[in-house]
């Protein structure tokens, strides 16, 4: 692949769903990283159920694959810093033994992305104070996060007190540029927003990590019109690889090439692999960004 500033990953979560570990429990780490190679990216990203550090990176050595980072729920609105803090630094640690880039964060307090509860209606808030505390708590994480040469990326993520373009906008107003940058995900603030270059030309200078997330815009209404939850929505399909469905990679790409963009793109999409063949749309992805996005760098 083109572009020596750009790595491209494929996640975990089209082999297995950390949210539904009953889904793809068959396939293996091994597999999923074999898979990977054959496909054609240079990484992925931790799922919850990869070893630990050493016996991972043999596995990834064997394959010359690298790991882009993992997601973290935090707490801090809950439990307070503190306690966050202490659950964070063995995270890092692991990230660092197995020589990650990004720790993905995301506010779990009220979050209803594993709930049986309307994704499009029901999403939670945050008040003033819970603002200012997730905000003060993020900028503390991010320090931590660069004792172990991290950067902490904050995912925008559906169902959450951070989903919407505004709740964005005042979370990048409201934390240190320096410490606290952010996650741009495709897929997420297609689905809340019905638009997803807003926020990436907004927010462009604080854009550390990138999912690339496809939605199929007629599932989506169709789980709007029926009040699915998260988990009923991404099982019926609403996400899927680039190219399969309604976002324009092209211009999402062109826009972070021309602003010189390093780090990170991993394809994400959350499907049941029963149905969508992992390695058939990691290939489908592969193809697309090849034809599509490289031709042009």
């Amino acid at each position: 692949m083109s572009n020596q500033d750009i790595l491209w990953g494929i996640a975990p979560i089209g082999w297995r769903n950390d949210d539904m570990p009953e889904i793809g429990k068959e396939n293996t780490v091994q597999q999923l990283l074999s898979d990977i190679v054959v496909a054609g990216f240079q990484g992925t990203e931790v799922g919850g159920f990869f070893p630990e550090a050493k016996a991972l990176n043999k596995e990834l050595k064997l394959r010359n694959l690298k790991i882009a980072g993992q997601w973290f729920s935090s707490f801090i609105i809950r439990d307070g810093i503190e306690a966050v803090s202490d659950e964070f630094h063995k995270h890092c640690q692991y990230l660092k033994d197995v020589h990650a880039d990004v720790a993905v964060v995301s506010e779990q307090t009220y979050s209803i992305q594993g709930l049986d509860k309307n994704i499009f209606t029901e999403k939670p808030s945050f008040n003033n104070a819970e603002w200012g505390k997730l905000c003060e708590g993020l900028n503390d994480l991010g320090r931590i996060a660069e004792q172990y040469g991290l950067k902490l990326v904050y995912h925008h993520h559906m169902g959450t007190g951070i989903q919407t373009a505004q709740e964005v906008d005042r979370l990048m107003e409201n934390t240190d540029a320096n410490h606290v940058h952010l996650l741009y995900d495709t897929g997420h603030i297609y689905v809340s927003d019905g638009d997803c270059m807003s926020m990436l030309k907004k927010h462009i200078g604080r854009i550390k990590h990138v999912h690339f997330k496809d939605v199929r815009k007629r599932i989506l209404e169709e789980c709007k019109t029926n009040g699915k939850s998260f988990l009923q929505s991404f099982l019926s399909g609403m996400f899927t690889v680039p190219g399969d469905g309604s976002i324009d990679f092209t211009e999402v790409f062109q826009v972070l090439v021309d602003h010189d963009y390093k780090g990170w793109i991993v394809v994400e999409a959350e499907q049941n692999p029963q149905i969508a063949n992992p390695l058939e749309y990691a290939l489908i992805a592969k193809t697309y960004i090849d034809e599509n996005l490289l031709v042009h760098t």
